[in-house]
């Protein structure tokens, strides 16, 4: 019976050791359609920066713990830089909701407009909801235009797959609200 015990222990030790797989996400650009046109494009908006908090540019997925706490994942991860995914899909989503226009994170002419967005929060809660918080600065010919934005979004499932999906669907929802702001100039 004594010979079984350090068999037991050496298995029992190796199952509590093992590593948690780690998982990398990427934000679809949900619903972008580009259309290919052989009419000149009416304007030109190049998105100059996407920029994130600090708390945000960790390679971690963020969430939340409670009113004053947050974590950053150590396997759930960005599939690359969380800024550099949310100027594509940006500019993918405005490109869909902004036809005639070319939307590039390039820049392209003199005469173009200019957007630049500041990302505060990008992030799920102990509440299930996905928080995306930030605001955009619009330049055109000169003129700006400024505007916060605030979103509180309910995740439908639990889990991270759910927040990134309900996290991807709020920024589409703000880039609708950037070309529709964008076509008043």
């Amino acid at each position: 019976m004594m010979k079984w015990i350090p068999v037991a222990l050496a298995l029992l030790l190796s199952a509590c050791s093992s590593t948690p797989s780690k998982t990398y996400y990427q934000l679809p650009a949900l619903g972008a359609t580009t259309q290919v046109s052989e009419a000149p494009a009416s304007r030109q908006l190049w998105l100059e920066h996407v920029s994130v908090a600090d708390f945000l540019a960790q390679s971690g997925v963020v969430y939340q713990t409670n009113d004053v706490q947050y974590v950053i994942a150590q396997n759930n991860l960005w599939a690359s830089p969380l800024d550099q995914q949310l100027q594509q899909t940006l500019v993918s989503n405005l490109s869909g909701a902004l036809p005639g226009w070319v939307v590039s994170s390039q820049p392209m002419s003199s005469d173009q407009d200019v957007l630049n967005v500041t990302i505060s929060g990008f992030h799920g809660r102990y509440d299930g909801k996905a928080i995306i918080r930030g605001e955009w600065v619009l330049n055109h010919q000169g003129q700006l235009i400024k505007r916060p934005f605030s979103l509180e979004l309910q995740q439908e499932e639990d889990g991270y797959d759910a927040l990134i999906r309900t996290l991807a669907q709020g920024w589409q929802q703000e880039a609708l609200a950037i070309a529709a702001q964008a076509t008043r100039f």
